[in-house]
């Protein structure tokens, strides 16, 4: 009897498994049919849940506005995330993962302060940095570009022909100038190569705007001690088909005066001598100083960035600085401006001669003396102007002190 009761046994502990596991699978069956049919009636949730209370976010999600933890306007913003158009079925989301770079961008603090303000890893911070900005450098193309019909660049010249006040200047296609951003410099015997001649750490911004500050063109990467004519001559500008045949850009005097195979327009250089060439220098003032306000309206929307030394790898900064130019021309198109303010020292122009290996090869200067011709006729001389009337009391008071003064001969043309 005892080997039939061990057999029943078994047989008995089988069945009750059996009827267990096929229970187990009808209940198995029954929960993935139900949340099938849920996954279509509700999204499926993100990976990451954010704390609707954070105070920024508060102030994002409620309409309140958005420059003063981000520094753009809602319509720039919504703008960018239309650009960007990244939709994660993970992560934080799109949205969110900008908004933490826009208030890294725009406060310029450590990735621990952004992550006790949004309340998420520092770690993560720092991957979301990263991340969106060569996500934001990625649509470098679409925001930044020359003029790509014959009806946008004559809207640019005729653009710096009013800015110029003189028909002269109707074929200037841009204005170009270099910008120093404070870096915290290399470790090593390199680092000495990045400290420029205000004796502070830098990497060089190189852009050309348009006649409303819009950037066409930017160059960035060059160390600080770099003289602005050798970033213009290893720049992809300076090889370009851009000015058309017959269009010049502006420069200052820091550049050389060119007509190949980049024309640049610089002024004349100190002293200035005859009337001629002071009435160019003031129209081309006039003009050329746009590009020096699109810095600093980029400066004074990302103070924390431009203001004080990145505290962020050299390798890195670049990508920052093209993000700023980037984020400062979609605010432009969104009508989001910030006007720039005043600097305490302006910068002055360094003029030096780096022409030695043809950067000169076609000297510009019978076109500068062609141009200072034009403003010096006398149908655009109006009387009104500050400069002829600056220069009429300054004659005037030479040949009262000194009457054997050739001043009158010399600015006969007046």
């Amino acid at each position: 009897m005892e080997p039939e009761i061990i057999i029943s046994f078994f047989i008995f502990y089988f069945l009750l498994e059996e009827l267990g596991n096929t229970h187990r699978r009808s209940r198995r069956g029954i929960y993935l049919r139900l949340r099938a049919r849920d996954d279509h009636r509700l999204p499926r949730p993100v990976y990451c849940r954010i704390n609707p209370t954070v105070p920024v976010l508060d102030r994002y999600f409620n309409g309140q506005d958005t420059k003063t933890d981000f520094r753009l306007g809602r319509e720039a913003l919504a703008v960018l995330l239309d650009l960007l158009g990244q939709e994660r079925s993970h992560g934080w989301g799109a949205t969110i993962e900008t908004l933490v770079f826009l208030f890294w961008l725009a406060s310029g603090t450590s990735y621990r302060v952004v992550s006790r303000v949004f309340g998420m890893p520092r770690s993560t911070v720092h991957r979301i940095v990263h991340r969106v900005t060569e996500e934001v450098v990625a649509i470098r193309h679409k925001v930044i570009h020359l003029p790509k019909t014959p009806e946008d660049l004559v809207a640019v010249t005729n653009g710096f022909a009013g800015l110029a006040r003189h028909r002269a200047f109707g074929k200037a296609a841009g204005a170009i100038d270099g910008c120093h951003v404070r870096i915290k410099p290399p470790s090593g015997p390199d680092g000495h190569c990045y400290r420029n001649r205000k004796l502070f750490s830098s990497i060089i911004l190189q852009a050309v705007c348009d006649h409303q500050g819009r950037f066409l063109d930017t160059y960035v990467g060059w160390p600080g001690s770099v003289h602005d004519s050798r970033v213009l001559r290893h720049s992809p500008l300076y090889r370009s088909l851009y000015p058309p045949p017959g269009h010049f850009i502006l420069a200052d005097g820091g550049y050389p005066c060119l007509q190949h195979p980049l024309p640049l327009i610089t002024p004349y250089k100190r002293p200035v001598r005859g009337v001629g060439a002071q009435r160019f220098n003031w129209h081309h003032s006039r003009a050329r100083s746009i590009i020096e306000r699109a810095f600093g309206m980029m400066k004074t929307r990302f103070r924390a960035i431009f203001l004080q030394a990145l505290e962020v790898h050299h390798t890195f900064v670049p990508h920052v600085i093209t993000a700023c130019a980037i984020l400062h021309n979609i605010c432009l198109g969104a009508d989001d401006i910030m006007a720039p303010e005043e600097e305490d020292e302006p910068e002055e122009d360094v003029e030096e001669d780096e022409g030695g290996d043809g950067l000169e090869a076609v000297s510009g200067a019978p076109w500068r003396d062609q141009l200072s011709a034009e403003v010096s006729a006398l149908e655009e001389a109006h009387p009104d102007h500050q400069y002829i009337q600056a220069m009429e009391r300054h004659i005037q008071y030479t040949l009262e002190t000194n009457p054997g003064c050739p001043t009158d001969r010399r600015h006969q043309g007046l």
